[in-house]
């Protein structure tokens, strides 16, 4: 089966969240755990994702910290902020929201207004 793009809007939510539950992690960590909490349904281009981790460290949401992998490596290591748990919780709502109405339209209910 093919896999599905990534929606525009939901890739900060995404690593906000992983940040939140998992803790620091390095990006390339961000992406495989955003992949496997898909069930590797999305497709993730990491030429998106380190533009999002700047564009969130930037904006206070996640702050960024040098060190080594696992593997050895010299790698940038992020975790979320305070800001960027306020920030997630926003976001997590406005996408409650917004499936709560997609659901509306995609199964609707006669008579209902």
């Amino acid at each position: 089966m093919p896999k599905l793009d990534v929606q525009q809007g939901t890739l900060s939510l995404m690593i906000l969240k992983t940040l939140d539950l998992l803790g620091p992690q390095h990006g390339y960590g961000i992406g495989q755990r955003i992949e496997e909490t898909s069930r590797n349904k999305l497709s993730l281009n990491y030429g998106t994702l380190y533009p999002a981790l700047l564009k969130l460290e930037q904006e206070g949401f996640i702050t960024g910290e040098w060190g080594v992998s696992e593997n050895k490596r010299r790698a940038r290591f992020y975790a979320i902020t305070k800001a960027g748990k306020k920030q997630l919780a926003r976001e997590a709502r406005a996408w409650q929201e917004t499936s709560a109405v997609m659901g509306w339209f995609l199964a609707p209910r006669r008579g209902a207004t």
